[in-house]
């Protein structure tokens, strides 16, 4: 009697690994953040024949073959060799980095990446922005498709890097002919990040700017790693958004995390926030409150007709968010201390923003004399 075939023999003795035909994957930023939950989550997966992780340290992932470098190293392009794929998350969106280091990082590691990657053979580089980039503007549909224009400036944190890679992932297939580029843009990511979108939820009051038209959207770094894998087995291509279904308007978000608003003028609230972050202050430029002022919601469509769906609704995301901010204050993106915050929390965040922003004028005036 012949042998039975190997897939077989795999199928009865579960110890014996399959035969496994899909692509060699690499992953940049593998050793942190989301980067590690992908590493993990492909090195698990039958589909994926071998992941090679790239980091300037070495992650915990046992599984993967381990390159200890800085992306923006030409050498790059040797340990790309027999890749099929290359996932680029190696990102600098810490809002306490030089703001111009961390651009230079950005966009110098990504152009790198895509450089190496053709010179290296391999077919397809899968970057990984926000969808930030579309803008929060009050004119904005609900939701947005993902042909909508790019109507974002560079005044948000991290922003301006991200369109800068946007710009080099339409280039790189004119300058690569064969390269293929997807690009992924998460919704308001949740799950071990820190951005100033969810240290919003840290602070002791909302902000809400008077006559804007928030509208929430969130998007678990499961939920992320899972769209990042539909996009590595070209199960779905071009430019992606990936967030829950629907979203959630302020009312729904204070009843749910029972956190109460602060109300201001709009001229108040950005010109307060301009003046701290220009002198140090709070690490988050005033760009950043159009995000919690307009929406920017997402469909989601061409990963829906592929046949992916968020496993997290908004609501679960939120009750996430909540309970790892726990314990944390923030006044204007800026993190107190107990101290502190207890007296904030009794003023509340926009007042305790505009105080500090009088402190600044005060301390101005007596300079001056």
């Amino acid at each position: 009697m012949s042998s039975p075939d190997p897939q077989v023999r795999a199928a009865r003795n579960p110890s014996t690994p399959p035969s496994v035909r899909g692509p060699v994957v690499a992953v940049t930023g593998a050793a942190g953040g989301v980067g590690a939950l992908l590493t993990e989550r492909l090195a698990a997966s039958e589909e994926i024949k071998q992941v090679i992780a790239i980091d300037e340290r070495r992650g915990e992932c046992a599984a993967a073959q381990w390159h200890i470098l800085d992306v923006r190293d030409p050498a790059i392009a040797d340990k790309l060799r027999g890749a099929d794929v290359v996932v680029h998350l190696a990102l600098d969106l810490d809002l306490g980095s030089d703001t111009a280091a961390r651009t230079a990082y950005n966009v110098r590691g990504t152009q790198t990446v895509l450089t190496a990657a053709a010179a290296a053979g391999v077919h397809r580089v899968v970057l990984c922005t926000s969808a930030m980039v579309y803008g929060a503007l009050p004119d904005n549909e609900l939701p947005l498709s993902e042909d909508a224009e790019l109507r974002a400036t560079a005044e948000a944190t991290g922003v301006g890097d991200l369109l800068e890679i946007e710009r080099l992932a339409r280039r790189a297939p004119r300058a690569h002919p064969g390269l293929n580029v997807t690009v992924v843009r998460p919704a308001v990511l949740v799950g071990g990040t820190d951005t100033a979108l969810t240290r919003y939820f840290e602070s002791p009051r909302l902000l809400v700017v008077a006559g804007s038209r928030p509208a929430w959207q969130f998007c678990h770094v499961e939920d992320l790693c899972s769209a990042l894998e539909y996009a590595v087995l070209e199960k779905v291509d071009g430019e992606l958004a990936v967030g829950c279904d629907g979203w959630l308007e302020q009312e729904e978000v204070e009843e749910l995390s029972g956190i109460r608003r602060m109300e201001l003028p709009s001229a108040v609230a950005l010109g307060a926030a301009a003046r701290l972050h220009r002198i140090g202050l709070t690490p988050s430029p005033a760009g950043d409150l159009a995000y919690t002022m307009y929406p920017w919601v997402i469909s989601g469509s061409r990963l829906h007709d592929a046949g992916w769906r968020a496993r997290w609704t908004n609501e679960e995301v939120l009750a996430e968010l909540l309970e790892e901010v726990s314990g944390r204050h923030t006044v204007a993106g800026r993190r107190l201390g107990r101290k502190d915050a207890t007296a904030a929390g009794a003023a509340g965040a926009t007042v305790a923003l505009l105080g500090a922003a009088a402190v600044v004028r005060r301390a101005r005036k007596a300079r001056r004399r």
